[in-house]
C-alpha cells in the first residue's frame, strides 16, 4: 500500500512540475522578442556619433604637442596619395612581398596611435577606423606612374580649405562623407594632421556640436560610360 502511495505521489509531483514548466514556457512565448542593450556609458551617446569621441582621451595631449614644421604634412601630400577625392589613401612605403596579412597589427603598430618614423622622416597618419583590421582590402601599395597610360579620367573637384563656411565667422561644414571618418581627431589633430586642417581646439571633443555635414543632395546620374577619344 505504501509503495502504491509513493508511486502516486511521485506521479502527482511530476504532473504538477510539468504543468508549471509548460505554463511558464507558454507565457514566455507570448512576450515580444527584444535585444537586451547594455549601456555602460555614464551619459547617453547617439550611436551614429559615437566615433567622434574615440580619441577624445588624447585631446589634451594634442594641445601640448609641439608643431614639427620640418616634417609636417600638407593637403598636397594628402591628395597626392589618393586616386581621387574620397578614395582610400594608398600605401606610400614598401610592403613586404611575402606579407599574407590583410593588415591588423602589421599596420596598427604605427597607424593606431601615430608617432614619428625616422626611416620615412614623417609622422604616421592615425587611422580613424582602427576596428577595421582588413586594411589591405581598401589600401593598396603605390605604383610608379610609368605603369599607367594617360586617360581622360578626372580626379574631380577637391574641396578648398577655408571656403566652406555657411557664414563669415561660422564653423566650417564637413566637406566629406562620415562613413569610416567619424573619428574627427584622428585626421584633424596631432603632428600627423595636414597643417591646413589641423584643428586649433582639439580639447573641444564634441566636434559635431558645431561642425555639420554639408547639405548637398546626391542625384542619380545613371550608369557611368567612359568616353573614348579617337
Amino acid at each position: 500500500m505504501k509503495k502504491r502511495l509513493g508511486i502516486i505521489s511521485l506521479f502527482i509531483i511530476l504532473f504538477i512540475a510539468f504543468i508549471t514548466v509548460w505554463n511558464y514556457s507558454y507565457y514566455q512565448g507570448q512576450e515580444e522578442a527584444y535585444i537586451p542593450i547594455e549601456n555602460n556609458q555614464p551619459t547617453p551617446i547617439i550611436p551614429s556619433e559615437a566615433g567622434v569621441f574615440e580619441r577624445s582621451k588624447y585631446a589634451l595631449d594634442y594641445t601640448k604637442m609641439p608643431v614639427d614644421k620640418i616634417h609636417q604634412r600638407t593637403m598636397k601630400n594628402y591628395y597626392d596619395n589618393r586616386a581621387f577625392h574620397g578614395a582610400p589613401p594608398s600605401i606610400p612605403h614598401e610592403v613586404s612581398s611575402g606579407e599574407r596579412s590583410m593588415g591588423e597589427n602589421n599596420c596598427l603598430k604605427c597607424h593606431e596611435n601615430g608617432g614619428y618614423v625616422e626611416k620615412f622622416k614623417a609622422y604616421t597618419p592615425v587611422t580613424p577606423h582602427p576596428e577595421k583590421i582588413n586594411c589591405r582590402q581598401c589600401h593598396v601599395p603605390q605604383k610608379t606612374q610609368s605603369l599607367f597610360k594617360e586617360t581622360n579620367f578626372k580626379r574631380g573637384t577637391i574641396p578648398v580649405v577655408g571656403t566652406n563656411n555657411a557664414l563669415a565667422g561660422s564653423p566650417p561644414v564637413i566637406p566629406h562623407q562620415l562613413q569610416l571618418r567619424e573619428n574627427c581627431l584622428a585626421c584633424h589633430a596631432g603632428p600627423s594632421a595636414p597643417k591646413e586642417i589641423r584643428v586649433t581646439h582639439p580639447e573641444r571633443v564634441n566636434c559635431r556640436q558645431c561642425h555639420v555635414p554639408n547639405n548637398k543632395v546626391t542625384e542619380d546620374i545613371g550608369n557611368f560610360i567612359r568616353k573614348i577619344e579617337n
